[in-house]
Protein backbone atom coordinates (compact mmCIF):
# COMPACT_ATOMS: atom_id res chain seq x y z
CA UNK A 1 0.00 0.00 0.00
CA UNK A 2 2.49 2.67 -1.19
CA UNK A 3 1.89 6.29 -0.30
CA UNK A 4 -0.47 5.76 2.65
CA UNK A 5 -1.02 9.10 4.41
CA UNK A 6 -0.28 9.73 8.08
CA UNK A 7 -2.86 11.49 10.23
CA UNK A 8 -1.83 15.00 11.31
CA UNK A 9 -2.37 14.16 14.98
CA UNK A 10 -0.07 11.17 14.64
CA UNK A 11 2.61 13.38 13.11
CA UNK A 12 2.22 15.87 15.97
CA UNK A 13 2.83 13.26 18.65
CA UNK A 14 5.57 11.51 16.66
CA UNK A 15 7.52 14.77 16.52
CA UNK A 16 6.69 16.07 20.02
CA UNK A 17 7.28 12.86 21.96
CA UNK A 18 10.06 11.68 19.67
CA UNK A 19 12.04 14.92 19.77
CA UNK A 20 11.60 15.43 23.51
CA UNK A 21 12.71 11.89 24.19
CA UNK A 22 15.78 12.39 22.04
CA UNK A 23 16.66 15.56 23.95
CA UNK A 24 16.84 13.45 27.09
CA UNK A 25 18.74 10.69 25.30
CA UNK A 26 21.25 13.25 23.97
CA UNK A 27 22.07 14.16 27.54
CA UNK A 28 22.45 10.49 28.47
CA UNK A 29 24.26 9.26 25.35
CA UNK A 30 26.68 12.13 24.70
CA UNK A 31 26.74 14.91 27.27
CA UNK A 32 26.84 12.62 30.27
CA UNK A 33 30.11 11.24 28.90
CA UNK A 34 31.44 14.77 28.49
CA UNK A 35 30.27 15.65 32.03
CA UNK A 36 32.15 12.67 33.47
CA UNK A 37 35.20 13.38 31.29
CA UNK A 38 35.39 17.04 32.27
CA UNK A 39 34.49 16.83 35.96
CA UNK A 40 35.27 13.33 37.26
CA UNK A 41 37.64 11.12 35.20
CA UNK A 42 39.08 10.85 31.67
CA UNK A 43 39.20 7.03 31.74
CA UNK A 44 37.70 5.59 28.51
CA UNK A 45 36.99 2.38 30.40
CA UNK A 46 34.77 4.26 32.87
CA UNK A 47 32.94 5.88 29.94
CA UNK A 48 32.45 2.50 28.30
CA UNK A 49 31.19 1.00 31.58
CA UNK A 50 28.71 3.86 31.93
CA UNK A 51 27.34 3.23 28.44
CA UNK A 52 27.15 -0.55 28.87
CA UNK A 53 25.42 -0.36 32.27
CA UNK A 54 22.75 2.02 31.01
CA UNK A 55 22.15 -0.18 27.96
CA UNK A 56 21.56 -3.23 30.15
CA UNK A 57 19.12 -1.30 32.36
CA UNK A 58 17.27 0.12 29.35
CA UNK A 59 16.97 -3.26 27.64
CA UNK A 60 15.64 -5.00 30.74
CA UNK A 61 13.08 -2.23 31.31
CA UNK A 62 11.91 -2.34 27.69
CA UNK A 63 11.43 -6.10 27.73
CA UNK A 64 9.32 -5.87 30.88
CA UNK A 65 7.37 -2.72 30.00
CA UNK A 66 6.80 -3.67 26.37
CA UNK A 67 5.19 -6.97 27.30
CA UNK A 68 3.10 -5.21 29.96
CA UNK A 69 1.80 -2.63 27.48
CA UNK A 70 0.85 -5.37 25.00
CA UNK A 71 -1.14 -7.22 27.62
CA UNK A 72 -2.82 -4.06 28.98
CA UNK A 73 -3.56 -2.79 25.48
CA UNK A 74 -2.50 0.69 26.62
CA UNK A 75 0.55 2.82 25.91
CA UNK A 76 -0.56 6.31 27.01
CA UNK A 77 -0.10 5.84 30.76
CA UNK A 78 3.42 4.43 30.39
CA UNK A 79 4.37 7.24 28.02
CA UNK A 80 3.00 10.09 30.15
CA UNK A 81 4.09 8.95 33.61
CA UNK A 82 7.38 7.65 32.24
CA UNK A 83 8.27 11.00 30.67
CA UNK A 84 7.56 12.85 33.92
CA UNK A 85 9.78 10.52 35.98
CA UNK A 86 12.39 10.43 33.22
CA UNK A 87 12.64 14.22 33.32
CA UNK A 88 12.96 14.30 37.10
CA UNK A 89 15.78 11.76 36.99
CA UNK A 90 17.60 13.69 34.26
CA UNK A 91 17.50 16.86 36.36
CA UNK A 92 19.03 14.93 39.28
CA UNK A 93 22.34 14.47 37.42
CA UNK A 94 23.21 18.04 38.28
CA UNK A 95 23.18 17.18 41.98
CA UNK A 96 26.06 14.68 41.73
CA UNK A 97 29.33 16.12 43.04
CA UNK A 98 32.88 15.07 42.19
CA UNK A 99 34.63 15.30 45.55
CA UNK A 100 35.60 11.60 45.48
CA UNK A 101 36.08 9.97 42.08
CA UNK A 102 34.96 6.47 43.10
CA UNK A 103 31.84 7.71 44.85
CA UNK A 104 30.97 10.08 42.02
CA UNK A 105 31.43 7.41 39.33
CA UNK A 106 29.28 4.95 41.30
CA UNK A 107 26.55 7.55 41.82
CA UNK A 108 26.56 8.52 38.14
CA UNK A 109 26.34 4.89 36.98
CA UNK A 110 23.45 4.07 39.35
CA UNK A 111 21.55 7.25 38.44
CA UNK A 112 22.19 6.64 34.76
CA UNK A 113 20.77 3.11 35.05
CA UNK A 114 17.62 4.47 36.71
CA UNK A 115 17.25 7.22 34.13
CA UNK A 116 17.78 4.74 31.29
CA UNK A 117 15.16 2.36 32.70
CA UNK A 118 12.58 5.15 32.95
CA UNK A 119 13.40 6.49 29.50
CA UNK A 120 13.29 3.03 27.96
CA UNK A 121 9.89 2.35 29.52
CA UNK A 122 8.39 5.61 28.27
CA UNK A 123 10.16 6.01 24.93
CA UNK A 124 11.52 2.70 23.68
CA UNK A 125 8.78 0.41 24.96
CA UNK A 126 5.59 2.47 25.00
CA UNK A 127 6.17 5.28 22.49
CA UNK A 128 7.79 3.13 19.81
CA UNK A 129 5.06 0.51 20.17
CA UNK A 130 2.50 3.32 19.83
CA UNK A 131 4.19 4.38 16.57
CA UNK A 132 3.93 0.82 15.24
CA UNK A 133 0.26 0.72 16.23
CA UNK A 134 -0.41 4.07 14.50
CA UNK A 135 1.35 3.41 11.15
CA UNK A 136 1.29 0.81 8.36
CA UNK A 137 3.48 -0.69 5.65
CA UNK A 138 2.71 2.18 3.27
CA UNK A 139 3.98 5.02 5.47
CA UNK A 140 6.54 3.64 7.91
CA UNK A 141 9.48 4.63 5.74
CA UNK A 142 8.46 8.29 6.02
CA UNK A 143 7.72 8.08 9.72
CA UNK A 144 10.96 6.27 10.54
CA UNK A 145 12.85 8.65 8.26
CA UNK A 146 11.63 11.53 10.42
CA UNK A 147 12.24 9.62 13.64
CA UNK A 148 15.81 8.92 12.52
CA UNK A 149 16.47 12.66 12.22
CA UNK A 150 15.22 13.47 15.70
CA UNK A 151 18.34 12.33 17.61
CA UNK A 152 20.44 14.65 15.47
CA UNK A 153 17.96 17.52 15.67
CA UNK A 154 17.94 17.05 19.45
CA UNK A 155 21.72 17.26 19.45
CA UNK A 156 21.50 20.44 17.37
CA UNK A 157 19.06 22.01 19.82
CA UNK A 158 21.21 21.08 22.77
CA UNK A 159 24.40 22.30 21.10
CA UNK A 160 22.85 25.55 19.95
CA UNK A 161 20.84 26.49 23.03
CA UNK A 162 22.50 24.72 25.95
CA UNK A 163 26.13 23.98 25.04
CA UNK A 164 27.27 27.37 26.43
CA UNK A 165 26.06 26.18 29.83
CA UNK A 166 28.27 23.09 29.70
CA UNK A 167 31.27 25.08 28.47
CA UNK A 168 30.74 27.44 31.39
CA UNK A 169 30.47 24.58 33.86
CA UNK A 170 26.78 25.20 34.64
CA UNK A 171 25.90 21.52 34.57
CA UNK A 172 23.14 21.71 37.18
CA UNK A 173 21.13 24.23 35.13
CA UNK A 174 21.82 22.25 31.95
CA UNK A 175 20.36 19.03 33.39
CA UNK A 176 17.45 20.90 35.02
CA UNK A 177 16.31 22.47 31.73
CA UNK A 178 16.31 19.21 29.75
CA UNK A 179 14.68 17.32 32.60
CA UNK A 180 12.00 19.97 33.06
CA UNK A 181 11.05 19.97 29.38
CA UNK A 182 10.82 16.17 29.34
CA UNK A 183 8.54 16.11 32.39
CA UNK A 184 6.30 18.86 30.97
CA UNK A 185 5.74 16.93 27.74
CA UNK A 186 4.78 13.91 29.82
CA UNK A 187 2.04 15.96 31.49
CA UNK A 188 0.78 17.15 28.09
CA UNK A 189 0.73 13.57 26.78
CA UNK A 190 -1.43 12.43 29.71
CA UNK A 191 -4.22 14.76 28.62
CA UNK A 192 -3.81 14.76 24.83
CA UNK A 193 -2.44 11.45 23.54
CA UNK A 194 -4.88 8.96 21.99
CA UNK A 195 -4.14 5.41 20.91
CA UNK A 196 -5.44 2.67 18.65
CA UNK A 197 -6.48 -0.52 20.40
CA UNK A 198 -4.59 -3.59 19.24
CA UNK A 199 -5.06 -7.37 19.73
CA UNK A 200 -3.70 -8.62 23.05
CA UNK A 201 -1.37 -11.63 23.25
CA UNK A 202 -2.52 -14.83 24.93
CA UNK A 203 -0.76 -16.52 27.83
CA UNK A 204 0.79 -15.25 31.02
CA UNK A 205 2.84 -12.07 31.50
CA UNK A 206 6.03 -14.09 31.95
CA UNK A 207 5.37 -15.96 28.72
CA UNK A 208 4.93 -12.60 26.96
CA UNK A 209 8.26 -11.33 28.32
CA UNK A 210 10.10 -14.49 27.27
CA UNK A 211 8.25 -15.10 23.99
CA UNK A 212 10.65 -13.17 21.78
CA UNK A 213 13.72 -14.73 23.41
CA UNK A 214 12.71 -18.30 22.55
CA UNK A 215 14.48 -20.04 19.62
CA UNK A 216 11.10 -21.30 18.38
CA UNK A 217 9.90 -17.69 17.97
CA UNK A 218 12.99 -16.84 15.94
CA UNK A 219 12.39 -19.87 13.71
CA UNK A 220 8.79 -18.74 13.16
CA UNK A 221 9.83 -15.15 12.28
CA UNK A 222 13.24 -15.51 10.57
CA UNK A 223 13.19 -12.24 8.64
CA UNK A 224 12.35 -10.23 11.77
CA UNK A 225 15.39 -11.60 13.58
CA UNK A 226 17.67 -11.15 10.57
CA UNK A 227 16.62 -7.49 10.36
CA UNK A 228 17.32 -7.13 14.07
CA UNK A 229 20.74 -8.77 13.58
CA UNK A 230 21.54 -6.21 10.87
CA UNK A 231 20.52 -3.48 13.33
CA UNK A 232 22.92 -4.94 15.92
CA UNK A 233 25.82 -4.74 13.46
CA UNK A 234 25.08 -1.16 12.40
CA UNK A 235 24.49 -0.07 16.00
CA UNK A 236 27.72 -1.67 17.24
CA UNK A 237 29.65 0.10 14.51
CA UNK A 238 28.30 3.52 15.50
CA UNK A 239 28.95 2.92 19.21
CA UNK A 240 32.65 2.36 18.49
CA UNK A 241 33.06 6.09 17.86
CA UNK A 242 29.86 7.91 18.90
CA UNK A 243 30.49 8.08 22.68
CA UNK A 244 33.86 9.70 21.96
CA UNK A 245 32.86 11.90 19.01
CA UNK A 246 32.59 15.28 20.76
CA UNK A 247 35.86 14.66 22.59
CA UNK A 248 37.52 13.67 19.26
CA UNK A 249 36.38 16.83 17.48
CA UNK A 250 37.36 19.06 20.39
CA UNK A 251 40.61 17.49 21.51
CA UNK A 252 42.12 15.58 18.56
CA UNK A 253 40.99 17.76 15.66
CA UNK A 254 41.33 20.85 17.87
CA UNK A 255 38.28 22.52 16.31
CA UNK A 256 37.10 25.27 18.63
CA UNK A 257 33.91 25.81 16.65
CA UNK A 258 32.86 22.18 17.00
CA UNK A 259 29.26 23.26 17.62
CA UNK A 260 29.22 24.82 14.12
CA UNK A 261 30.59 21.59 12.65
CA UNK A 262 28.01 19.45 14.39
CA UNK A 263 25.15 21.83 13.56
CA UNK A 264 26.07 21.78 9.86
CA UNK A 265 26.34 17.99 9.85
CA UNK A 266 23.05 17.52 11.67
CA UNK A 267 21.07 19.88 9.45
CA UNK A 268 22.49 18.41 6.25
CA UNK A 269 22.00 14.81 7.31
CA UNK A 270 18.50 15.49 8.66
CA UNK A 271 17.42 16.98 5.32
CA UNK A 272 18.74 13.92 3.48
CA UNK A 273 16.99 11.55 5.89
CA UNK A 274 13.58 13.25 5.64
CA UNK A 275 13.75 13.22 1.84
CA UNK A 276 15.08 9.67 1.83
CA UNK A 277 12.18 8.39 3.92
CA UNK A 278 9.82 8.80 0.97
CA UNK A 279 12.23 6.84 -1.20
CA UNK A 280 12.22 4.03 1.35
CA UNK A 281 8.45 3.71 1.02
CA UNK A 282 8.70 3.60 -2.78
CA UNK A 283 11.50 1.05 -3.18
CA UNK A 284 10.83 -0.95 -0.02
CA UNK A 285 12.63 -0.49 3.29
CA UNK A 286 14.32 -3.91 3.25
CA UNK A 287 15.79 -3.38 -0.24
CA UNK A 288 17.25 -0.02 0.76
CA UNK A 289 19.23 -1.18 3.80
CA UNK A 290 22.44 -2.28 2.09
CA UNK A 291 22.83 0.78 -0.20
CA UNK A 292 22.34 3.30 2.61
CA UNK A 293 24.66 1.39 4.93
CA UNK A 294 27.18 1.59 2.11
CA UNK A 295 26.87 5.38 2.23
CA UNK A 296 27.56 5.22 5.97
CA UNK A 297 30.71 3.15 5.32
CA UNK A 298 31.97 5.74 2.82
CA UNK A 299 31.40 8.39 5.47
CA UNK A 300 33.55 6.48 7.96
CA UNK A 301 36.43 6.38 5.48
CA UNK A 302 36.04 10.08 4.76
CA UNK A 303 35.97 10.95 8.47
CA UNK A 304 39.23 9.06 9.03
CA UNK A 305 41.04 11.35 6.60
CA UNK A 306 39.14 14.59 7.29
CA UNK A 307 41.06 17.44 8.90
CA UNK A 308 39.81 20.99 9.29
CA UNK A 309 36.28 22.32 9.58
CA UNK A 310 35.01 22.01 6.00
CA UNK A 311 36.32 18.47 5.29
CA UNK A 312 34.93 17.29 8.62
CA UNK A 313 31.53 18.81 7.82
CA UNK A 314 31.44 17.09 4.43
CA UNK A 315 32.50 13.72 5.82
CA UNK A 316 30.08 14.08 8.70
CA UNK A 317 27.10 14.72 6.43
CA UNK A 318 27.85 11.59 4.40
CA UNK A 319 28.41 9.49 7.52
CA UNK A 320 25.33 10.67 9.41
CA UNK A 321 23.08 10.57 6.33
CA UNK A 322 23.97 6.94 5.73
CA UNK A 323 23.58 6.13 9.40
CA UNK A 324 20.14 7.76 9.76
CA UNK A 325 18.77 6.25 6.56
CA UNK A 326 20.18 2.88 7.60
CA UNK A 327 18.39 3.11 10.94
CA UNK A 328 15.19 4.28 9.21
CA UNK A 329 15.27 1.42 6.69
CA UNK A 330 15.96 -1.25 9.31
CA UNK A 331 13.41 0.21 11.76
CA UNK A 332 10.67 0.32 9.10
CA UNK A 333 11.51 -3.27 8.11
CA UNK A 334 11.25 -4.40 11.74
CA UNK A 335 7.89 -2.64 12.14
CA UNK A 336 6.62 -4.28 8.94
CA UNK A 337 7.62 -7.68 10.29
CA UNK A 338 6.10 -7.12 13.77
CA UNK A 339 3.09 -9.29 14.71
CA UNK A 340 0.10 -7.00 15.47
CA UNK A 341 -0.29 -8.27 19.04
CA UNK A 342 3.43 -8.08 19.86
CA UNK A 343 4.43 -4.46 19.10
CA UNK A 344 5.54 -3.78 22.67
CA UNK A 345 7.38 -7.05 22.97
CA UNK A 346 9.29 -6.43 19.73
CA UNK A 347 10.50 -3.15 21.21
CA UNK A 348 12.21 -5.24 23.86
CA UNK A 349 13.88 -7.31 21.14
CA UNK A 350 14.86 -4.09 19.38
CA UNK A 351 16.58 -2.94 22.56
CA UNK A 352 18.53 -6.18 22.78
CA UNK A 353 19.77 -5.96 19.20
CA UNK A 354 19.89 -2.19 18.59
CA UNK A 355 20.92 -0.94 22.04
CA UNK A 356 22.24 -3.60 24.43
CA UNK A 357 24.60 -5.43 22.08
CA UNK A 358 25.92 -2.25 20.39
CA UNK A 359 26.35 -0.29 23.62
CA UNK A 360 28.07 -3.15 25.44
CA UNK A 361 30.39 -4.18 22.61
CA UNK A 362 30.96 -0.94 20.67
CA UNK A 363 32.27 1.44 23.36
CA UNK A 364 34.72 -1.15 24.69
CA UNK A 365 36.06 -1.69 21.16
CA UNK A 366 36.44 2.08 20.84
CA UNK A 367 38.09 2.32 24.26
CA UNK A 368 40.53 -0.46 23.33
CA UNK A 369 41.48 1.39 20.13
CA UNK A 370 41.97 4.65 22.05
CA UNK A 371 44.13 2.99 24.72
CA UNK A 372 46.13 1.19 22.04
CA UNK A 373 46.80 4.38 20.10
CA UNK A 374 47.98 6.07 23.34
CA UNK A 375 47.41 9.66 22.19
CA UNK A 376 47.16 12.30 24.93
CA UNK A 377 47.19 16.01 25.67
CA UNK A 378 48.01 18.07 28.73
CA UNK A 379 45.36 20.27 30.34
CA UNK A 380 46.27 22.31 33.42
CA UNK A 381 49.16 19.97 34.07
CA UNK A 382 47.02 16.83 33.78
CA UNK A 383 47.69 14.27 31.01
CA UNK A 384 44.44 13.07 29.40
CA UNK A 385 43.87 10.37 26.77
CA UNK A 386 42.28 11.48 23.53
CA UNK A 387 40.41 9.51 20.82
CA UNK A 388 42.16 9.05 17.46
CA UNK A 389 40.91 8.54 13.86
CA UNK A 390 41.43 4.79 14.21
CA UNK A 391 38.06 4.50 15.95
CA UNK A 392 36.49 5.09 12.52
CA UNK A 393 38.53 2.28 10.98
CA UNK A 394 37.36 -0.05 13.75
CA UNK A 395 33.77 1.05 13.10
CA UNK A 396 34.21 0.30 9.38
CA UNK A 397 35.52 -3.19 10.12
CA UNK A 398 32.44 -3.91 12.23
CA UNK A 399 29.86 -2.61 9.74
CA UNK A 400 31.14 -4.82 6.91
CA UNK A 401 29.60 -7.75 8.81
CA UNK A 402 26.12 -6.40 8.02
CA UNK A 403 26.32 -8.14 4.64
CA UNK A 404 25.75 -11.52 6.31
CA UNK A 405 22.24 -10.97 7.78
CA UNK A 406 21.19 -8.83 4.79
CA UNK A 407 22.07 -11.55 2.27
CA UNK A 408 20.05 -14.03 4.32
CA UNK A 409 17.19 -11.53 4.61
CA UNK A 410 16.89 -11.49 0.81
CA UNK A 411 16.73 -15.26 0.60
CA UNK A 412 14.33 -16.12 3.44
CA UNK A 413 10.59 -15.80 2.93
CA UNK A 414 8.32 -14.49 5.69
CA UNK A 415 4.54 -14.92 5.37
CA UNK A 416 3.82 -12.01 7.77
CA UNK A 417 5.41 -9.36 5.53
CA UNK A 418 3.69 -10.72 2.43
CA UNK A 419 0.32 -10.65 4.21
CA UNK A 420 0.87 -7.07 5.48
CA UNK A 421 1.84 -5.81 2.03
CA UNK A 422 -1.12 -7.48 0.28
Amino acid sequence: MPGTSVDRRVWTWVVLLGLTGQLAWTVENMYLNVFVYETITDSPTVLATLVASSALAATTATLLAGAASDRAGQRRELIAVGYVLWGACTAAFGLVGAEAVTVAVTAIILLDCLMSALGATANDAAFNAWVTDSTDVGNRGRVDGVLATLPLLAMLIVFGALDPLTRGGHWQLFFAIVGGVTALVGVVAWFGLTETRQPRPAGTYLSSVLHGLRPSTARSNPRLYLALAAWAVLGTSTQVFLPFLIIYVQRYLDIDGYAIVLASVLLGAAAVSVAGGRVLDRVGAARAILPVVGVYAVGLVAFFFARGMLPVIGAGIVLMSGFMLGVAAISATVRNLTPPDRAGQVQGLRMVFAILVPMVVGPFLGAAVIVGADESFVELGVVKQVPTPWIFVAALAVVTLVVIPLRLLDRVEDPLLEQAAA
